[in-house]
């Protein structure tokens, strides 16, 4: 009875000392954002894929939260820009392959909150080696920065540069693999954090070429075939696998946002099997199939394993719920985005009930694909009128008419046509260059 009577007193005082002395605040997340370049949805298991092996990303959908219905831009630099600066692209997107410097992107601000920031794998944003630090990153591990693709490929002898080096070329060296022993260095040295990693990845981008676990990889590493698009699939998963692995083997897990995405729809020369239809890859075009992407996040201890959420999200919501899971939402104020981090939480949310996206790329013939949409889950209206109901009509080439359009969509109709009319009052307009397709 004494050692009782002793427990409960001890856990008295310890109650009363944590009501009077209670404990330090935990420290905000370390952030890792993860983006892989040229990845449709149809691609991943998690989202019902059976034709590609995504083992790495479908168990940390499992152990984290699954997204059915986010959507980026349908081209890189496009959704580069919206991403890292928060905004529509009307706003500041000026030319493909650039950004514009006078921006404010998520680097600076969560360097004004205290993170230490890297970024590594695809720049694609301007050709100056100073424009990382500009950006608000202090590290970086790069391809296409002060070089153009011409000048050497991301994957075998890859032409990369770290922190305004330029890394010496090596046959046998494989981009991804370089780009990620970066990355990883970074974390184990800025590991008592917080950290924020920018991580554009190299993969699954044309050419397709072998991967290093590719049979015969070393004899012919240089081979070209759609065939091998499946194997940089797999090989990403591994990468990204890998990471993960390595902020749980630091101890890190449990205070790490970790958030898995791409830029674009899959490239148009893959068709996908994917639940009863062949996707076609959208990359560059407004489709669906150009902007419907995989999103993940993982984050033990916070997110509940399994979640699933069926909402839309934007990349312009991205920098808002990084500086809220910071702690200082107050620094991403006034964008155009949403933050989506009560979802992570399992705080409540409001859904966003629609989505808007400007594009207007600027490069080549892809300003045919031009023009202004705004969509709920299911109805898409474009600047030009057509409505398409994307869950019966996915690859849009059935526009709504006639009895199709019942009240009830023609309601979702007239508030799309709010936005439209809103974001045009706003200044969202077309270049002077080319007519666009859907206005």
């Amino acid at each position: 009875m004494p050692r009782l009577r002793m427990h409960i007193l001890y856990g008295l005082v310890i109650a009363v000392a944590a009501t009077l002395f209670p404990a330090a605040h935990a420290a905000p997340p370390n952030i890792v954002l993860i983006m892989a370049d040229d990845l449709g949805y149809e691609t991943i298991g998690a989202n019902g894929s059976a034709h590609y092996k995504t083992p790495r990303l479908d168990a940390l959908a499992r152990e984290g939260m699954r997204f059915t219905q986010a959507h980026s831009q349908p081209l890189c630099t496009p959704t580069r820009v919206k991403l890292m600066t928060g905004k529509y692209n009307f706003r500041n997107y000026t030319a493909f392959g650039y950004l514009n410097p006078e921006e404010r992107t998520f680097a600076h601000a969560l360097k004004a909150a205290g993170y230490a920031t890297a970024i590594a794998g695809k720049w694609q944003l301007g050709h100056d080696n100073t424009l990382p630090a500009h950006f608000g990153f202090d590290e970086h591990c790069l391809w296409q920065l002060t070089y153009e693709k011409k000048d050497g490929e991301r994957f075998a002898n890859p032409l990369l540069e770290r922190n305004g080096e330029t890394l010496p070329r090596d046959p046998d060296a494989y981009g991804p693999d370089v780009v990620l022993e970066f990355v990883m260095d970074f974390v184990t040295r800025k590991k008592d954090g917080p950290f924020f990693v920018y991580f554009p990845m190299l993969l699954t981008h044309d050419p397709f070429v072998p991967t290093p676990d590719t049979a015969g990889w070393a004899g012919d590493r240089y081979a070209k075939d759609n065939a091998y698009f499946a194997e940089m699939v797999t090989y990403m998963d591994k990468k990204v696998g890998r990471l993960a692995d390595h902020v749980s083997a630091l101890g890190l897990a449990e205070n790490t946002l970790f958030i898995f995405t791409a830029d674009n729809g899959t490239s148009r020369a893959i068709a996908s099997p994917f639940q009863g239809r062949t996707v076609q890859g959208g990359k560059g075009a407004m489709t669906d199939a150009g902007t419907h992407v995989p999103l993940i996040a993982w984050w033990p201890g916070m997110i509940a394993p399994g979640t699933v959420y069926e909402g839309l999200i934007g990349f312009e919501d991205f920098f808002p719920t990084l500086l809220e899971a910071a702690e200082r939402p107050e620094l991403a104020a006034g964008l155009d985005g949403r933050s989506f981090l009560p979802l992570l939480r399992g705080d409540s949310y409001a859904p966003k009930p629609w989505l808007y996206m400007h594009y207007d790329p600027r490069w080549g013939n892809r300003n045919r694909d031009r023009g202004r949409f705004a969509r709920t889950v299911r109805h898409k209206l474009y600047a030009d009128g057509r409505l398409i109901d994307v869950a019966q009509d996915p690859d849009e080439r059935s526009p709504l008419a006639g009895e199709a359009i019942t009240p009830d969509v023609a309601e979702v109709r007239a508030v799309l046509q709010g936005v439209l009319d809103d974001m045009e009052r706003q200044g969202s307009v077309m270049s002077a260059e080319g007519a666009p397709k859907d206005e």
